[in-house]
């Protein structure tokens, strides 16, 4: 289950498919389909039937307790000590919170601790100038003027498959995830994505 939240709170809740129809979100994807890779080294992709043959003969070498083991919720792998922002700090402590926590991203939160959008160190780095690790100079913005909102959000025990796939379609690079009451209880990278599969298995990619 996914949620967006805005500046004035919850916006929308639903299904992974019904997220993927509020067109306040939808960004153009840069992601290419697998069958076009190779076409500017004049390589010809490979037909279904030899796809399928490679998937089949994989399968086949896997354990079966690995192949069938437990799908994963966001809940499993999540970041549970979330670093946060406020939307009022400056972007220049912002900034240094990201980098001494050796963070490149964190949830906003308002002043009720409320979920109202995410911040990179690239966003901030619009306001900031920095030389040599050390903020030279800024132009006074607020984390609120540079973060990016609405944000999408999912509940814990959603499937990180489905987690990957908004990662992809709105081209981000966390989830934080919210408990039944719309509080922030962790957080989902591309980092827990990625050990959860090679790190951590057994993860079905077959169901």
């Amino acid at each position: 289950m996914f949620s967006i939240y805005g500046i004035s709170g919850p916006i929308f809740t639903g299904t992974l498919e019904k997220l993927n129809q509020v067109s306040a979100l939808a960004r153009a994807r840069s992601v290419r389909a697998i069958a076009t890779n190779g076409d500017e080294l004049g390589v010809t992709p490979a037909s279904n039937h030899h796809r399928e043959e490679a998937v089949r003969v994989y399968r086949s070498m896997l354990p079966q307790d690995l192949e069938r083991g437990p799908l994963y919720h966001a809940d499993q792998i999540m970041q549970r000590e979330v670093i946060t922002v406020s939307a009022g700090d400056e972007a220049a402590r912002a900034w240094r919170n990201l980098r001494s926590h050796h963070i490149h991203q964190a949830p906003v939160l308002d002043d009720d601790a409320r979920l109202v959008g995410i911040v990179s160190e690239r966003d901030l780095l619009m306001v900031l100038n920095v030389e040599a690790d050390q903020i030279v100079d800024s132009l006074g913005r607020y984390v609120r003027d540079v973060m990016t909102t609405p944000v999408v959000a999912a509940a814990p025990v959603t499937d990180i498959r489905r987690i990957a796939k908004v990662m992809l379609d709105r081209q981000v690079d966390g989830v934080p995830i919210l408990n039944e009451d719309g509080l922030l209880v962790g957080f989902v990278s591309r980092s827990e994505i990625l050990r959860a599969v090679v790190v951590d298995p057994p993860l079905s990619l077959w169901r």
